[in-house]
This record gives structure tokens, C-alpha cells and sequence, in this order.
């Protein structure tokens, strides 16, 4: 039976570890420490690595991992990254090594320019593109390509778990509650995740439909955020995606 285990890496990092019987897959693995301990702790073999985008945060760790296990790889074909040997884009399906889950892999630009993610059987692996209430910034697209990314995510069913890379998830509402102080949705999200946080517990995953319901990223049209968003500008908007550039630069300054 799958189990998955968010371990943390650096400040806010999580490496995610799917496990079913004795074999285990990384998901992101910035640093292999944290996953060799995860193993040796669980008695554990390592089947698989996954990755979403080249930044070292998220790939750091896979060169050692995969000259250790000598288990097959999986990233992004459109990025380069070490120690990658099998490469993903849009309409490649891949069967999990050790878990046997099939995986879509879905072209997300706009964090990197070669940004995927890893969708299916109810779960989604989005890397830096969709945060907890949030989105990634844009390194290397543009908010159209964010902005359709996002939409690409937001039309997956909305039981979808959503497991993202860092737990910036209560800074996120903060903002989120900045642009759309009226939503009742994200009032609750608020007080639920500032629970699990006192607690000790991450706050991932989320759901797809927990997203579209807070997250304003993925509510540009709603009017709310719309007016928000004219109203950090103080100027007129035309249409959603320059609502989520505006957006999106008023969170890179919050």
C-alpha cells in the first residue's frame, strides 16, 4: 500500500518519498542525506528518483542517489540536469519503478522554462509551478506561460492531492488574504493550517479543489481579486492574465 512522507531538506524543502513495501521513490531530492537516513531508518531500497526542474534545491541530491542505487531516473526533457537518464514531457507516461503508479508528465513552464509535472493515480507532483495557496516565481517565462501552466493544474480532478515543493504555505495565505480579505474558504484554510504548523505537521498536501478556492493565483477572474489587483496597480487590467502578472509581482514584494 503507497505511503507518502514529506521529508524536509534545507529551510523549507520537502523531498517527497513514496513507499510501498520495501522499495521507495524520491521525489525532488535536493539533498540525498536526508533521503539515505529516510532508507536506512525504514530499511528501505531506493527504486526511483523523480525530479520537476534543474534547480539545485530540487536536484542537488540525485547524482549521489542514483551512483548509489543504481535506479533509473526521471526529469524534465527540456532542462538539463545531471544524472538524468530518462526524459519526460508532455504525453509521456512512465510506470514507477518499485510502486507501479502510472505518472503523466504535464510541460508546466513559467517557474523554469522546462518545469513538469508528474500527474496520476489522484496525485500531483508540481514541483515549484502551484504552491499551497500560492504559485512559484517566475525565473525563466512569462506570466502567460505561468498563468496557463496554473490552468493546466487547476483542470485536474479536484480530489487531485497536490504535493509541491516547500512549505510556504502560511506565508501564501497571508498574501492570499491581502488580495481577497472577503473569502471565507481561506479564513478556515488559515486557522487549519496554522494548526498543523503549531503542531509540528506539514501542511501538504492540499487538493486541487482547496486550490481553486483560495488560491489567488488560480482566481484571477474572480472579481474580488480582480479589483484587488487593479487596485495595486491603479490602473485598469485587461483580462486574467495581466490580473496574475500584477498579482504575481505584488507577492514578489509582500
Amino acid at each position: 500500500m503507497l505511503a507518502i512522507h514529506a521529508v524536509p531538506a534545507f529551510k523549507d524543502n520537502y523531498i517527497w518519498m513514496l513507499v510501498d513495501g520495501r522499495d521507495a521513490v524520491a521525489v525532488d531530492p535536493g539533498d540525498d542525506a536526508p533521503v539515505e537516513e529516510f532508507l536506512a531508518a525504514r530499511k528501505l531500497a531506493l527504486a526511483a528518483v523523480l525530479a520537476t526542474h534543474h534547480h539545485a534545491d530540487h536536484v542537488g541530491g540525485l547524482p549521489a542517489l542514483a551512483s548509489r542505487w543504481k535506479c533509473p531516473t526521471f526529469g524534465p526533457a527540456r532542462e538539463v540536469s545531471a544524472a538524468l537518464d530518462q526524459r519526460l514531457a508532455e504525453g509521456d507516461r512512465i510506470t514507477v519503478p518499485g510502486i507501479g503508479i502510472e505518472l503523466a508528465a504535464l510541460d508546466i513552464p513559467g517557474h523554469t522554462a522546462g518545469h513538469i509535472a508528474l500527474a496520476g493515480a489522484g496525485l500531483l507532483f508540481c514541483g515549484d509551478t502551484l504552491f499551497a495557496c500560492g504559485c512559484g516565481r517566475l525565473f525563466e517565462g512569462t506570466p502567460a506561460q505561468m498563468a496557463d501552466s496554473l490552468g493546466k493544474l487547476a483542470r485536474l480532478p479536484g480530489a487531485t492531492r497536490v504535493y509541491c515543493g516547500h512549505e510556504y504555505t502560511i506565508a501564501n495565505i497571508l498574501f492570499a488574504q491581502a488580495v481577497e480579505p472577503g473569502n471565507a474558504a481561506l479564513a478556515e484554510r488559515r486557522a487549519r493550517e496554522e494548526r498543523k504548523r503549531a503542531g509540528g505537521e506539514p501542511t501538504l498536501p492540499s487538493t486541487i479543489a482547496e486550490e481553486l478556492a483560495t488560491n489567488p493565483f488560480l482566481r484571477c477572474a474572480e472579481p474580488e481579486v480582480v479589483a484587488a489587483a487593479r487596485r495595486h496597480a491603479g490602473r485598469a487590467l485587461a483580462g486574467p492574465i495581466e490580473v496574475f502578472a500584477e498579482l504575481r509581482e505584488w507577492k514578489n514584494a509582500f
